[in-house]
Protein backbone atom coordinates (compact mmCIF):
# COMPACT_ATOMS: atom_id res chain seq x y z
CA UNK A 1 0.00 0.00 0.00
CA UNK A 2 3.22 2.75 0.73
CA UNK A 3 4.30 1.82 -2.73
CA UNK A 4 0.89 2.61 -4.44
CA UNK A 5 0.96 5.91 -2.40
CA UNK A 6 3.96 6.87 -3.32
CA UNK A 7 3.17 6.20 -7.17
CA UNK A 8 0.43 8.19 -6.73
CA UNK A 9 2.25 11.01 -5.38
CA UNK A 10 4.57 10.89 -7.77
CA UNK A 11 2.04 11.11 -11.06
CA UNK A 12 0.53 13.99 -8.92
CA UNK A 13 3.43 15.55 -9.11
CA UNK A 14 4.08 15.37 -12.87
CA UNK A 15 0.26 16.53 -13.38
CA UNK A 16 1.03 19.33 -11.14
CA UNK A 17 4.30 20.30 -13.25
CA UNK A 18 2.59 20.20 -16.15
CA UNK A 19 -0.36 22.43 -15.08
CA UNK A 20 2.85 25.10 -13.62
CA UNK A 21 4.05 24.90 -17.50
CA UNK A 22 0.67 25.64 -18.92
CA UNK A 23 0.03 28.85 -16.52
CA UNK A 24 3.32 30.01 -17.35
CA UNK A 25 2.73 29.99 -20.91
CA UNK A 26 -0.28 31.41 -20.43
CA UNK A 27 0.60 34.01 -18.02
CA UNK A 28 -1.99 36.46 -16.12
CA UNK A 29 -4.59 34.44 -18.27
CA UNK A 30 -6.83 32.24 -15.72
CA UNK A 31 -8.59 29.05 -17.96
CA UNK A 32 -11.46 27.19 -15.72
CA UNK A 33 -10.84 24.32 -17.70
CA UNK A 34 -6.90 23.77 -16.48
CA UNK A 35 -8.01 24.73 -12.76
CA UNK A 36 -10.98 22.01 -13.28
CA UNK A 37 -8.34 19.69 -14.23
CA UNK A 38 -5.87 19.99 -11.23
CA UNK A 39 -9.15 19.78 -9.00
CA UNK A 40 -10.29 16.68 -10.40
CA UNK A 41 -6.05 15.32 -10.23
CA UNK A 42 -6.18 16.13 -6.86
CA UNK A 43 -9.56 14.69 -6.07
CA UNK A 44 -8.23 11.44 -7.65
CA UNK A 45 -4.80 11.30 -5.53
CA UNK A 46 -7.24 11.32 -2.37
CA UNK A 47 -10.10 9.28 -3.42
CA UNK A 48 -10.56 6.45 -0.79
CA UNK A 49 -11.75 4.35 -3.58
CA UNK A 50 -8.52 4.42 -6.18
CA UNK A 51 -7.50 1.53 -7.76
CA UNK A 52 -5.26 -0.74 -5.27
CA UNK A 53 -3.83 -2.01 -8.71
CA UNK A 54 -1.01 1.32 -8.45
CA UNK A 55 -2.48 2.83 -11.46
CA UNK A 56 -3.90 6.13 -11.60
CA UNK A 57 -6.49 7.81 -14.59
CA UNK A 58 -5.55 11.31 -15.74
CA UNK A 59 -8.22 13.01 -17.39
CA UNK A 60 -9.23 16.57 -19.23
CA UNK A 61 -5.88 18.13 -19.12
CA UNK A 62 -5.45 20.07 -22.15
CA UNK A 63 -2.13 20.16 -24.13
CA UNK A 64 -0.97 23.83 -25.14
CA UNK A 65 1.38 25.28 -26.98
CA UNK A 66 2.89 28.80 -27.97
CA UNK A 67 4.67 30.23 -30.79
CA UNK A 68 7.66 32.78 -29.43
CA UNK A 69 7.30 35.94 -31.03
CA UNK A 70 10.56 38.00 -31.39
CA UNK A 71 10.71 41.10 -28.76
CA UNK A 72 9.19 44.56 -29.96
CA UNK A 73 12.49 46.40 -29.89
CA UNK A 74 14.49 43.77 -32.13
CA UNK A 75 16.67 45.78 -34.65
CA UNK A 76 15.63 45.19 -38.25
CA UNK A 77 18.13 43.79 -40.91
CA UNK A 78 20.76 46.09 -42.03
CA UNK A 79 20.95 46.62 -45.33
CA UNK A 80 24.18 47.11 -47.57
CA UNK A 81 24.74 50.36 -49.33
CA UNK A 82 24.12 50.96 -53.18
CA UNK A 83 27.16 50.14 -55.77
CA UNK A 84 28.97 53.75 -55.84
CA UNK A 85 28.26 55.14 -58.95
CA UNK A 86 31.04 55.49 -61.72
CA UNK A 87 31.97 58.69 -61.53
CA UNK A 88 33.66 58.01 -57.83
CA UNK A 89 35.61 55.29 -59.33
CA UNK A 90 36.89 57.03 -61.72
CA UNK A 91 38.12 59.69 -58.87
CA UNK A 92 39.59 57.21 -57.02
CA UNK A 93 42.01 56.96 -59.51
CA UNK A 94 43.08 60.39 -60.13
CA UNK A 95 45.59 61.86 -58.82
CA UNK A 96 45.81 65.72 -57.48
CA UNK A 97 47.18 66.63 -60.84
CA UNK A 98 44.55 65.06 -62.65
CA UNK A 99 46.76 62.27 -63.85
CA UNK A 100 45.92 58.43 -63.44
CA UNK A 101 47.64 57.25 -60.04
CA UNK A 102 47.74 54.02 -62.11
CA UNK A 103 50.56 55.52 -64.73
CA UNK A 104 52.99 56.28 -61.55
CA UNK A 105 52.78 52.82 -60.50
CA UNK A 106 55.99 50.54 -61.63
CA UNK A 107 55.75 48.49 -64.37
CA UNK A 108 55.75 44.64 -63.73
CA UNK A 109 58.80 42.86 -63.59
CA UNK A 110 59.16 39.55 -65.40
CA UNK A 111 59.91 36.77 -62.75
CA UNK A 112 63.59 35.06 -63.33
CA UNK A 113 64.14 31.96 -64.89
CA UNK A 114 64.91 29.50 -61.91
CA UNK A 115 65.63 26.77 -64.65
CA UNK A 116 69.51 25.57 -64.64
CA UNK A 117 71.43 24.42 -67.36
CA UNK A 118 74.13 22.17 -67.56
CA UNK A 119 76.61 22.33 -69.53
CA UNK A 120 80.01 20.34 -70.41
CA UNK A 121 83.03 21.48 -72.92
CA UNK A 122 85.71 19.31 -73.99
CA UNK A 123 88.69 20.95 -75.58
CA UNK A 124 92.23 18.70 -77.12
CA UNK A 125 95.37 18.76 -74.42
CA UNK A 126 98.38 17.48 -75.24
CA UNK A 127 99.26 14.18 -75.09
CA UNK A 128 96.34 13.27 -76.11
CA UNK A 129 94.53 13.97 -73.02
CA UNK A 130 90.83 15.77 -73.01
CA UNK A 131 90.58 19.20 -70.83
CA UNK A 132 86.88 19.27 -69.66
CA UNK A 133 84.97 22.20 -67.67
CA UNK A 134 81.56 21.79 -66.39
CA UNK A 135 79.36 24.26 -65.61
CA UNK A 136 76.34 23.48 -62.99
CA UNK A 137 75.11 26.37 -61.47
CA UNK A 138 72.26 24.33 -60.02
CA UNK A 139 74.39 21.92 -58.80
CA UNK A 140 77.17 23.94 -56.32
CA UNK A 141 79.03 21.76 -54.41
CA UNK A 142 77.80 18.68 -55.77
CA UNK A 143 79.05 15.22 -55.98
CA UNK A 144 78.90 13.97 -59.79
CA UNK A 145 80.22 10.49 -61.85
CA UNK A 146 82.25 11.17 -65.04
CA UNK A 147 82.01 8.58 -67.56
CA UNK A 148 84.26 8.01 -70.23
CA UNK A 149 84.57 4.92 -72.84
CA UNK A 150 84.01 2.06 -69.86
CA UNK A 151 86.31 4.82 -67.51
CA UNK A 152 84.30 6.26 -64.62
CA UNK A 153 85.08 8.56 -61.52
CA UNK A 154 83.70 10.49 -58.79
CA UNK A 155 84.03 14.69 -58.48
CA UNK A 156 82.59 17.17 -56.99
CA UNK A 157 81.44 20.98 -58.42
CA UNK A 158 82.51 23.80 -56.24
CA UNK A 159 80.70 26.57 -54.53
CA UNK A 160 80.12 27.88 -57.86
CA UNK A 161 78.83 24.55 -59.66
CA UNK A 162 82.17 24.23 -61.58
CA UNK A 163 84.67 21.53 -62.05
CA UNK A 164 87.70 21.09 -64.24
CA UNK A 165 89.28 17.84 -65.25
CA UNK A 166 92.23 16.46 -67.10
CA UNK A 167 91.19 13.09 -68.52
CA UNK A 168 93.09 10.73 -70.59
CA UNK A 169 91.32 10.12 -74.09
CA UNK A 170 90.76 6.37 -74.19
CA UNK A 171 89.08 6.71 -78.24
CA UNK A 172 89.41 8.53 -81.06
CA UNK A 173 85.76 9.67 -80.93
CA UNK A 174 86.37 10.67 -77.06
CA UNK A 175 82.73 11.19 -75.62
CA UNK A 176 82.04 12.37 -72.10
CA UNK A 177 79.40 11.92 -69.45
CA UNK A 178 78.68 13.80 -66.38
CA UNK A 179 75.89 12.32 -64.32
CA UNK A 180 74.13 14.20 -61.21
CA UNK A 181 72.69 11.93 -58.84
CA UNK A 182 69.31 14.02 -59.59
CA UNK A 183 69.20 12.52 -62.67
CA UNK A 184 70.83 15.77 -64.65
CA UNK A 185 73.72 15.77 -66.98
CA UNK A 186 75.61 17.03 -69.44
CA UNK A 187 78.00 15.29 -72.58
CA UNK A 188 80.67 16.67 -74.44
CA UNK A 189 82.73 14.77 -77.22
CA UNK A 190 85.79 15.47 -79.38
CA UNK A 191 87.81 13.78 -81.63
CA UNK A 192 91.44 13.08 -80.68
CA UNK A 193 93.66 12.26 -83.70
CA UNK A 194 96.79 11.80 -81.33
CA UNK A 195 95.46 9.01 -79.04
CA UNK A 196 97.02 6.13 -81.71
CA UNK A 197 100.38 7.47 -80.47
CA UNK A 198 100.21 6.31 -77.11
CA UNK A 199 98.97 3.61 -75.02
CA UNK A 200 96.87 3.51 -71.72
CA UNK A 201 96.11 1.14 -69.31
CA UNK A 202 93.33 1.89 -66.43
CA UNK A 203 92.83 0.32 -63.27
CA UNK A 204 89.58 1.78 -61.50
CA UNK A 205 87.94 0.70 -57.97
CA UNK A 206 85.31 2.29 -55.10
CA UNK A 207 86.10 3.18 -51.64
CA UNK A 208 88.92 2.49 -50.41
CA UNK A 209 90.37 -0.87 -51.72
CA UNK A 210 94.13 0.04 -51.42
CA UNK A 211 94.03 -0.94 -55.06
CA UNK A 212 97.53 0.57 -56.79
CA UNK A 213 98.80 0.63 -60.34
CA UNK A 214 102.62 0.34 -60.89
CA UNK A 215 104.62 0.74 -64.25
CA UNK A 216 108.61 -0.56 -64.59
CA UNK A 217 110.03 0.73 -67.65
CA UNK A 218 112.50 -0.47 -69.55
CA UNK A 219 113.51 -2.59 -66.66
CA UNK A 220 113.16 -0.50 -64.04
CA UNK A 221 112.82 -1.87 -60.46
CA UNK A 222 110.62 -0.72 -57.47
CA UNK A 223 111.61 2.45 -56.10
CA UNK A 224 113.76 3.76 -59.00
CA UNK A 225 113.28 6.27 -61.61
CA UNK A 226 111.58 4.07 -64.18
CA UNK A 227 109.26 3.09 -61.32
CA UNK A 228 106.08 4.99 -62.19
CA UNK A 229 102.76 4.98 -59.55
CA UNK A 230 100.37 7.12 -57.33
CA UNK A 231 103.46 8.56 -55.21
CA UNK A 232 106.17 9.07 -58.71
CA UNK A 233 103.65 10.18 -61.11
CA UNK A 234 105.29 12.61 -63.51
CA UNK A 235 103.31 14.75 -65.95
CA UNK A 236 102.42 14.85 -69.39
CA UNK A 237 105.60 16.85 -70.05
CA UNK A 238 107.68 13.72 -69.54
CA UNK A 239 106.03 12.29 -72.57
CA UNK A 240 107.11 14.60 -74.51
CA UNK A 241 110.38 13.15 -76.20
CA UNK A 242 109.05 9.53 -75.69
CA UNK A 243 111.19 8.58 -73.36
CA UNK A 244 108.66 8.37 -70.54
CA UNK A 245 105.11 7.65 -69.58
CA UNK A 246 103.15 9.48 -66.86
CA UNK A 247 100.47 8.00 -64.20
CA UNK A 248 96.21 10.28 -63.52
CA UNK A 249 94.58 10.13 -61.19
CA UNK A 250 90.85 10.71 -61.10
CA UNK A 251 88.14 11.02 -58.47
CA UNK A 252 87.45 12.30 -54.96
CA UNK A 253 89.04 10.19 -52.49
CA UNK A 254 87.31 12.60 -50.11
CA UNK A 255 83.91 11.41 -51.22
CA UNK A 256 82.35 8.11 -49.66
CA UNK A 257 82.39 5.38 -51.71
CA UNK A 258 84.26 7.38 -54.20
CA UNK A 259 85.06 5.70 -57.50
CA UNK A 260 88.63 6.29 -58.25
CA UNK A 261 90.46 5.41 -61.48
CA UNK A 262 94.72 5.39 -62.02
CA UNK A 263 96.15 5.68 -65.73
CA UNK A 264 99.48 4.70 -66.98
CA UNK A 265 100.30 6.30 -70.84
CA UNK A 266 103.63 5.73 -72.73
CA UNK A 267 103.91 7.84 -76.14
CA UNK A 268 104.76 4.41 -77.71
CA UNK A 269 104.38 5.96 -81.38
CA UNK A 270 107.22 8.32 -79.98
CA UNK A 271 109.89 5.99 -78.33
CA UNK A 272 113.46 6.40 -79.13
CA UNK A 273 114.05 2.57 -77.71
CA UNK A 274 112.78 -0.94 -78.23
CA UNK A 275 111.75 -2.37 -74.40
CA UNK A 276 108.84 -3.01 -72.57
CA UNK A 277 107.14 -1.37 -69.77
CA UNK A 278 106.21 -4.13 -66.84
CA UNK A 279 102.81 -3.39 -65.57
CA UNK A 280 101.32 -5.32 -62.30
CA UNK A 281 98.93 -4.49 -59.53
CA UNK A 282 99.06 -4.99 -55.92
CA UNK A 283 96.33 -4.17 -53.66
CA UNK A 284 97.79 -3.02 -49.99
CA UNK A 285 96.18 -4.76 -47.04
CA UNK A 286 94.93 -1.64 -44.21
CA UNK A 287 92.52 -1.76 -41.76
CA UNK A 288 89.77 -0.18 -44.38
CA UNK A 289 89.76 -3.68 -46.87
CA UNK A 290 91.27 -6.43 -44.10
CA UNK A 291 88.97 -9.62 -44.21
CA UNK A 292 87.00 -8.92 -46.81
CA UNK A 293 86.60 -9.55 -50.91
CA UNK A 294 87.48 -5.78 -53.25
CA UNK A 295 86.39 -5.77 -57.02
CA UNK A 296 88.79 -3.53 -59.36
CA UNK A 297 88.13 -3.60 -63.10
CA UNK A 298 91.37 -2.99 -65.79
CA UNK A 299 90.91 -1.31 -68.99
CA UNK A 300 93.94 -1.34 -71.72
CA UNK A 301 94.15 0.16 -75.02
CA UNK A 302 95.49 -1.73 -78.04
CA UNK A 303 96.89 -0.55 -80.91
CA UNK A 304 94.45 -0.08 -83.47
CA UNK A 305 91.61 1.41 -81.10
CA UNK A 306 90.50 -1.93 -79.31
CA UNK A 307 90.18 -1.99 -75.28
CA UNK A 308 90.95 -4.72 -73.63
CA UNK A 309 88.36 -5.10 -69.79
CA UNK A 310 88.89 -7.06 -67.15
CA UNK A 311 86.95 -7.85 -63.91
CA UNK A 312 89.19 -8.34 -60.60
CA UNK A 313 87.42 -9.52 -57.49
CA UNK A 314 90.57 -10.14 -54.41
CA UNK A 315 90.15 -11.80 -51.14
CA UNK A 316 92.08 -9.64 -48.58
CA UNK A 317 93.48 -11.76 -45.94
CA UNK A 318 92.79 -11.12 -42.36
CA UNK A 319 93.16 -8.04 -40.26
CA UNK A 320 96.97 -9.11 -38.71
CA UNK A 321 98.10 -9.19 -42.54
CA UNK A 322 97.98 -5.03 -42.34
CA UNK A 323 100.77 -3.83 -43.70
CA UNK A 324 101.56 -6.41 -46.62
CA UNK A 325 100.83 -6.22 -50.29
CA UNK A 326 98.97 -8.43 -52.13
CA UNK A 327 100.76 -8.63 -55.83
CA UNK A 328 98.92 -9.65 -59.10
CA UNK A 329 101.39 -9.61 -62.03
CA UNK A 330 99.17 -11.26 -64.71
CA UNK A 331 95.99 -9.44 -64.94
CA UNK A 332 98.06 -6.85 -67.44
CA UNK A 333 99.37 -6.91 -70.69
CA UNK A 334 102.81 -5.85 -70.88
CA UNK A 335 103.47 -2.73 -72.87
CA UNK A 336 105.90 -4.04 -75.91
CA UNK A 337 107.77 -1.30 -77.20
CA UNK A 338 109.35 -0.52 -80.61
CA UNK A 339 111.31 2.20 -81.13
CA UNK A 340 110.30 4.36 -84.62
Amino acid sequence: MQKIKMFAIGCGTLAIALGAGHFIQTANRPDTTTLAADAKVSDALHAPDAATDGTVELTSIPMTSTIPTPPSDAQAPAHLPEAPESSVRVAALLGDDGKKVTDALPSEVTAPNLTCDYTLTADNAQGAMVALSLDAPCAKNERFTLHHNGLMFTQVTDEGGHASMLVPALAKSAVFIVAFPNGEGAVANTDVESVDHYQRVAIQWQGNSGVQLHALEFGAEMGSDGHVWSAARRNVAAAADGKQGFMTLLGDSGQPEALMAEIYTFPSRLAWRDGAVALRVEAEITQNNCARDIEAQALQTQPGGGLIVKELTLAIPECDAVGDFLVLKNLLNDLTIARN
